[in-house]
């Protein structure tokens, strides 16, 4: 089960979005729930993946899916990914209404939207986009003074969103053709989609790094420019056609857009 659920993005994720929290002020209790919720959104969506991707993934002979190798059946994954959807609604709701809201309607709804309807689309972005953009609401419309936050911190989220979704299906571009799965990245082909991921992971760098108020910090300089060599040597260096290693480099690059995230937690909301 803990193989299905995607690990890799699922802690990814949980721990950037509670290190936003803490540094926005959300406190031990309030980072906790944001904690909680969001790990429970994540392995919902990634069962749900799981589960919806069964017989495409058995027919490709993907053993790096249990469900695939016949480990665990289509069904239990399903009821899992139920179960978690189920714990995620209180969780996430622990924060308060808005902020549950903007994680149930944002990045929970838009996985499992993607899962079922836009992976198949040249729309396949779009949930990216929402899910990650709405991210910094979820930490900021939990605070005690419940506010929006600042434009460069929704847009950067989205900008990581899309740049994760174009390098997470390079190593499955052929598979997913074969299979009909003809979302965005699976139309432009690997060759665009190595090129194109690097500025997507850069601009959300930048955005970042210029966006807040006040002088950009030679930090800051440091930190796009070790980004964008790490975004480059993950996608534009030649690697294996089924490589995780362009993957891995994004979760790296959106650490670093994390870290100034933290850096400037309190411009945030």
């Amino acid at each position: 089960m803990l193989r299905s659920c995607h690990p890799e993005p699922a802690v990814a994720v949980t721990v950037f979005v509670t290190a936003l929290a803490v540094a926005a002020g959300r406190g031990a209790a309030g980072s906790a729930a944001v904690a909680a919720a969001v790990l429970a959104g994540q392995l919902s969506v990634g069962w749900c993946n799981d589960a919806v991707d069964a017989r495409r993934d058995t027919a490709c002979g993907r053993r790096d899916k249990p469900v695939a190798t016949g480990e665990l059946t289509p069904r239990a994954v399903a009821v899992a990914a139920g179960a978690a959807l189920a714990l995620c609604v209180p969780l996430s709701l622990l924060s308060g209404t808005a902020a549950g809201v903007a994680h149930l309607a944002g990045m929970v709804a838009a996985g499992w939207a993607y899962n079922l309807v836009f992976k198949h689309t040249v729309l396949s972005p779009l949930p990216y986009a929402v899910g990650f953009g709405s991210l910094p609401a979820f930490v900021t419309l939990g605070l005690p003074s419940p506010s929006w936050p600042a434009w460069w911190a929704v847009t950067a989220g989205a900008l990581l969103g899309v740049g994760a979704h174009l390098v997470n299906v390079l190593p499955d571009i052929e598979d997913d053709l074969a299979a009909g799965v003809r979302g965005l990245p699976q139309r432009l082909g690997r060759p665009a989609c190595r090129w194109l991921a690097p500025f997507v992971m850069m601009a959300a760098v930048g955005v970042v790094v210029a966006g807040p108020p006040g002088a950009v910090t030679f930090p800051g300089r440091v930190l796009a420019a070790a980004a964008a060599i790490v975004a480059v040597a993950g996608t534009a260096v030649p690697a294996g056609g089924r490589s995780r290693w362009p993957f891995r480099a994004s979760i790296v690059v959106a650490g670093m857009a994390v870290a100034q995230l933290l850096l400037r937690g309190a411009d945030m909301a």
